[in-house]
């Protein structure tokens, strides 16, 4: 059976004022996955998110997919999962 992972993700392009924190959110929603996303002041944009890494792939696809949204790179890692979270946090 597979498990939950979290991973910390960086994306690096279009991703700020296109409104790539609340497209990820709706997306972490829509598939049941836990976790937050933030702007960084180098134009990145931080996330963890938590769930199946099928679903996380997915949301990943869907945003690049977005009109407005331009990923350039996404660097993942696999970090230890947060039994305690729950819901979805757009921060700063």
């Amino acid at each position: 059976m597979n498990s939950k992972i979290r991973e910390r993700m960086r994306f690096t392009g279009r991703v700020q004022g296109v409104g790539f924190r609340y497209k990820l959110s709706y997306l972490s929603d829509a598939f049941g996955v836990t976790g937050w996303v933030r702007n960084e002041y180098d134009g990145s944009v931080l996330a963890e998110l938590q769930g199946f890494k099928e679903e996380l792939d997915q949301i990943i696809k869907r945003l690049g997919q977005d009109r407005y949204i331009e990923i350039d790179e996404v660097r993942r890692k696999e970090i230890p999962v947060e039994e305690e979270e729950h819901g979805f946090d757009v921060r700063g």
